[in-house]
C-alpha cells in the first residue's frame, strides 16, 4: 500500500469511529467501552477529521479571563469537563494557565491527559450525565469541548456544570451545529436563564469545528448569587 492509499486508509477509518461514537444513545457504559478502545488512536484520529475544538475552546477561556477576571492567567482555576486525552488542556497551559483539574467517563483517556502533565489532577470514571460527586463551585472557568454532542450528553448537564462553577465565573462550551438543534439546546439555555442558573454572554455561531460540520461556541456567565442548580 503506497502513502497515499496509507492515508485515505486511516483517514477512513478515523471517520467511521468518530460517526459510531455519535451514533451512541448517551449510556455511559457503552461510551465508556467505546473510548476504552479508542484512545491509544484517539489523538490521531481527530487529527485526521480536522478536529480545532480544543484550540477555540481554549483561545475563549483566554480572552474571558484577560476580559472579566481580576486574577493572573497562572492563578485562574480552571475545570476540563471531560477533557479526554488532554487536547484542552495542552492548549490551556500553552496560554500560561496552570491550575487545569480534568475529569472524563474513560480511565483510558484520562490517563492519557495525565500523561501531559499539564493538569494538577485528572480524574476518570466520572459521569456527567449524574451529578458530580467530589466537585464545587471552586473553579473560575469550566470549560467544556466535545462533550455536549449527539450521542454523549443532554443539554440539562448544564446546570451541573454551573454547580461547580464560582459566582461570576465562566463556563466555555461547544456544540456541534447539528447537535444544537436536535437537542434544541438554546431552549435549555433559556430555561437555565429564567432560572438564573446563568447567563448567555456570548455565542460565536457557526465556528469552526470539524471539516464537516460547524459548531457553536457558548460562553455563559454565572450569576453572583446563583440559583441552587437542580440535578
Amino acid at each position: 500500500m503506497n502513502t497515499v492509499d496509507q492515508r485515505t486508509a486511516l483517514e477512513h477509518t478515523a471517520h467511521r469511529r468518530i460517526k459510531e461514537v455519535l451514533g451512541l444513545d448517551g449510556n455511559a457504559d457503552r461510551l465508556s467501552k467505546f473510548y476504552r478502545q479508542w484512545a491509544s488512536t484517539y489523538d490521531h484520529d481527530v487529527v485526521q477529521y480536522g478536529y480545532c475544538g480544543p484550540l477555540i475552546v481554549a483561545g475563549l477561556a483566554a480572552v474571558v479571563q484577560m476580559a472579566y477576571l481580576a486574577k493572573e492567567r497562572a492563578a485562574t482555576a480552571i475545570l476540563d469537563a471531560g477533557c479526554g486525552t488532554g487536547l484542552v488542556g495542552v492548549e490551556l497551559e500553552r496560554l500560561g494557565f496552570r491550575l487545569i483539574d480534568g475529569f472524563d467517563l474513560s480511565e483510558e483517556m484520562a490517563e492519557k491527559a495525565r500523561e501531559t502533565r499539564v493538569y494538577r489532577d485528572v480524574r476518570g470514571d466520572v459521569d456527567l450525565s449524574v451529578p458530580l460527586s467530589g466537585y464545587s463551585a471552586n473553579y473560575d472557568i469550566t470549560v467544556c469541548c466535545g462533550v455536549l454532542t449527539l450521542g454523549h450528553v443532554q443539554p440539562d448537564r448544564l446546570r451541573e456544570l454551573a454547580r461547580v462553577t464560582r459566582p461570576k465565573g465562566f463556563i466555555i462550551a461547544n456544540t456541534r451545529r447539528s447537535y444544537a438543534e436536535a437537542t434544541c439546546f438554546a431552549d435549555e439555555v433559556k430555561r437555565l436563564q429564567d432560572a438564573q442558573v446563568l447567563v448567555l454572554t456570548h455565542c460565536l455561531n457557526d465556528g469552526r469545528y470539524v471539516a464537516e460540520e460547524d459548531a457553536h461556541y457558548w460562553i455563559f456567565r454565572i450569576p453572583e448569587k446563583a440559583s441552587s442548580p437542580e440535578v
